[in-house]
């Protein structure tokens, strides 16, 4: 995880310095009274008229100092804006994740149990089309059925508009929450029912499972004596894997509902030249993402004992 973070913030650090995005020009706007020496100065004032190996040095050793900068649109610490944006994208992913994990396993053991069968061709098609359709189109469609016709849900935000943040209530919390959280859960369910049912017709069609059957077994009692100890390793390494596609279709939600959270606050800070407030997202993202696949890793290595013997006979001395 450390090696990919550098190689990262490198690779990050030097696509922004070639790319069109002027912190200066940013800082400044639209105003006409600057003068060249004042931008000089400023450009001085934060090294930017340093080699980009002496910023880059400059930068990771504020870093790991946890000065991630002042944020151009918040004027704001970046790691105080980047706290209060991941908490609620954090809290709109996992809700996400465990109810997809829950509903795409459930579908995807129903549709090998009952393969060929029109449960098993209904589940297949719905996950077959969720999975070609981009998570801003199915947030519009949610938006424009839930939001605009019906009025069941508000149409964006977090909150509603004009209401103080301490007279919030949860339930209003909770109703803006529901549209982007059903978004990225439909999405992720495809996966899943995919992926378990193939896992699970694996398992079906092996000789202890045929065995079980000519004794007379129900589904049930082969579901729960073979089929969920084979098929549920894989499908967690799955979802853990999945974390950097959450982030992107949160991201995406996040933009379509206008919800405060760490993918929205990437892209506006993209759009508005905010380098700083870019550069603390990227790596607050990619740590996510890592942490997804390390927990993949260790799921994998805690659980089967496969993985386990594979890792001593390589580590061992030839």
């Amino acid at each position: 995880m450390a090696t990919l973070l550098l190689g990262l913030t490198l690779l990050t650090f030097v696509l922004i310095h070639y790319s069109p995005l002027d912190p200066i020009q940013a800082y400044v706007g639209s105003r006409n009274d600057v003068t060249d020496a004042q931008l000089e100065a400023l450009r001085a004032r934060w090294g930017l008229d340093e080699p980009l190996p002496t910023r880059f040095g400059l930068w990771i050793t504020a870093l790991a100092s946890g000065d991630f900068g002042t944020s151009f649109l918040y004027h704001e610490p970046v790691l105080d804006v980047i706290i209060r944006a991941f908490l609620n994208s954090l809290v709109l992913m996992m809700v996400s994740w465990v109810l997809a994990s829950l509903l795409g396993y459930a579908l995807g053991v129903l549709a090998a149990f009952r393969r060929g069968r029109f449960l098993d061709r209904l589940i297949r098609w719905y996950a077959f089309t969720l999975v070609s359709v981009p998570s801003y189109v199915l947030g519009l469609v949610l938006l424009i059925v839930f939001g605009v016709w019906l009025q069941w849900f508000p149409i964006g935000l977090s909150t509603p508009v004009g209401m103080m943040s301490d007279d919030v209530t949860f339930a209003d919390r909770l109703r803006h929450f529901v549209l982007p959280c059903l978004t990225l859960t439909f999405l992720g369910v495809a996966n899943v029912a995919l992926h378990t049912r193939e896992t699970m017709n694996d398992v079906l069609t092996s000789d202890y499972v045929l065995f079980a059957r000519a004794r007379g077994l129900s589904d049930w009692r082969i579901f729960r004596a073979h089929g969920w100890r084979n098929s549920i390793l894989p499908v967690t390494m799955l979802q853990f894997a999945y974390f950097s596609e959450l982030f992107g279709g949160s991201a995406l939600a996040e933009i379509v509902f206008s919800y405060h959270g760490l993918g929205s606050v990437m892209t506006k800070a993209g759009l508005h030249g905010d380098v700083p407030l870019l550069l603390g997202t990227v790596i607050i993202a990619s740590l996510f993402v890592f942490f997804g696949n390390l927990c993949a890793d260790i799921v994998a290595e805690v659980v089967d004992p496969r993985v386990r013997r594979s890792r001593r006979a390589l580590s061992k001395p030839s």
